[in-house]
């Protein structure tokens, strides 16, 4: 059953910005480009808003993940585009690295099945 409203959905800490850094992975964009990519790449479901998106972006350009520089969007109008940078790149190879091995461990306890191979990783719950 379909509802107007949709879901709001508490994701780990740091995976909006693993998200971001990945948008950009393709190219700079500005912050409704980012947000129109996340939406298509999620097949609709997630659906971020302006006061979650932007804090995130600007605590991305404080620890130099990103570079924002002003630009002028597709509809002729003043923009702030934020690019990816080499730290960003980094970061973004070990958070898809560390979530590919979580979501395989969850998936094999869902599962009920052993998780294949020999883990790279481990992690303490508490």
């Amino acid at each position: 059953m379909a509802t107007s409203e949709p879901a709001r959905l508490e994701i780990p800490p740091g995976t909006l910005d693993l998200l971001i850094l990945r948008c950009l992975a393709d190219g700079p964009k500005h912050g409704y480009a980012i947000t129109r990519r996340l939406r298509e790449r999620s097949g609709e479901r997630f659906l971020v808003e302006e006061g979650t998106l932007y804090p995130a972006l600007h605590r991305l350009d404080r620890l130099a993940l990103v570079k924002a520089e002003w630009g002028t969007s597709e509809n002729n109008r003043k923009a702030r585009y934020y690019r990816i940078t080499a730290a960003g790149r980094g970061r973004l190879a070990e958070g898809t690295s560390r979530w590919q091995e979580i979501a395989a461990a969850v998936t094999a306890v869902l599962d009920g099945s052993p998780a294949p191979g020999r883990p790279s990783m481990r992690w303490r719950i508490s």
